[in-house]
């Protein structure tokens, strides 16, 4: 407790004071803030995070959550739901993190050179409706994006994914065009001679519209491959689309129309048509690359889709829905090891 009041003193409320800020209350060993700035608050909490990561004292580590709304005074004490929504982030955050609501990453998100990264949407205690969160974390920092002069300077051609976009007139499919995507980012993986950005750094741009050069300097890549994804019935058309970060110039487009049972065929397709066009020498055997001709039955790659989605939501609900559908793959394609490896993380 004299620690803490000691660095209260010392270091947090000056560091308030100057954001602009001022304490509502003290909580025992929390603290309720209130900035008129969102852009003065998020710059606070990190500049706290930063200072208390560069400590050598490490016995006191701190959780902060950043929200944006309406709040009720009362005297000197402030409530409503933009408090409680803090809070509850607050509560998410990793030990010596930020958390921040949708709503204040709208606000910062080009205005500050600081980088979030996208938790996706959360389930939180006494909030009636999924929350999506982004999160701040020092550890997390190593990786900046380099200024865009530097593209491609890296030995390797360096690719990014995005998210493909789901065109199907039911908007619940949307799960299949991750699903597609996220198996392209692993197969294209396997390149040797390629830089792939991760799906967690990729799929941060889903369901943003944001301008290519943006994207490659942000993730400090030379190539973005971005398509749409229609699925009706028994067959799905994929376009897809390969550009160049430099010059903003198209190197390849095409469009699939197959059944689903050619879906990893499509996927093969697409894999080679990027090798091509960046023009990289596989080492090793083709096959090494690719699909196996004989893929998985369609009906289970869907349910794997499904479960997928469904496990990333983290709820107890939707964990049991997903292991009921990676069961159900496993019952339809009992060779089909995907389907015990998404049972294994459920249990997990």
């Amino acid at each position: 407790m004299a620690a803490l009041k000691r660095l209260r003193q010392e270091t947090l409320e000056p560091l308030i004071v100057g954001h602009r800020g001022r304490v509502v209350k003290l909580m025992g060993d929390g603290f309720l803030v209130e900035f008129a700035s969102v852009v003065d608050a998020v710059e606070c909490a990190i500049a706290w995070q930063a200072e208390r990561h560069a400590s050598d004292d490490q016995r006191l580590r701190f959780r902060i959550g950043v929200n944006l709304g309406d709040i009720v005074v009362d005297e000197e004490d402030i409530h409503g739901d933009g408090v409680n929504l803090a809070a509850r982030l607050e509560s998410a955050a990793q030990p010596g993190a930020v958390c921040i609501s949708a709503i204040v990453h709208d606000q910062v998100e080009r205005r500050l050179e600081h980088r979030f990264a996208d938790l996706g949407d959360r389930e939180l205690k006494n909030i009636d409706r999924p929350t999506r969160i982004w999160q701040w974390a020092p550890e997390d920092q190593g990786a900046v994006a380099e200024p865009a002069a530097e593209l491609g300077a890296s030995e390797k051609p360096s690719l990014v994914i995005l998210p493909f976009d789901n065109r199907s007139d039911d908007a619940e499919q949307g799960y299949f065009a991750d699903g597609i995507t996220e198996d392209l980012i692993t197969e294209v993986s396997r390149i040797a001679s390629l830089m792939v950005i991760a799906r967690h750094s990729s799929f941060t741009y889903k369901n943003r519209s944001v301008a290519i050069a943006e994207v490659c300097r942000e993730l400090a890549v030379r190539y973005v491959l971005e398509g749409s994804v229609r699925k009706a019935g028994g067959r799905v058309r994929i376009t897809a689309q390969l550009v160049d970060g430099k010059s903003g110039g198209h190197l390849w487009a095409e469009r699939y129309d197959r059944s689903l049972e050619d879906i990893f065929a499509v996927q093969d397709d697409v894999t080679e048509m990027i090798v091509q066009a960046l023009k990289i020498e596989l080492i090793g055997s083709a096959a090494e690359h690719k699909i196996a001709e004989q893929g998985p039955n369609p009906e289970a790659y869907d349910c794997i889709l499904r479960g997928r989605e469904q496990y990333r939501l983290f709820t107890r609900r939707s964990n049991q829905v997903a292991r009921s559908l990676f069961e159900e793959a496993s019952q339809i394609d009992p060779d089909y090891g995907e389907a015990y490896a998404g049972l294994a993380e459920t249990y997990v």
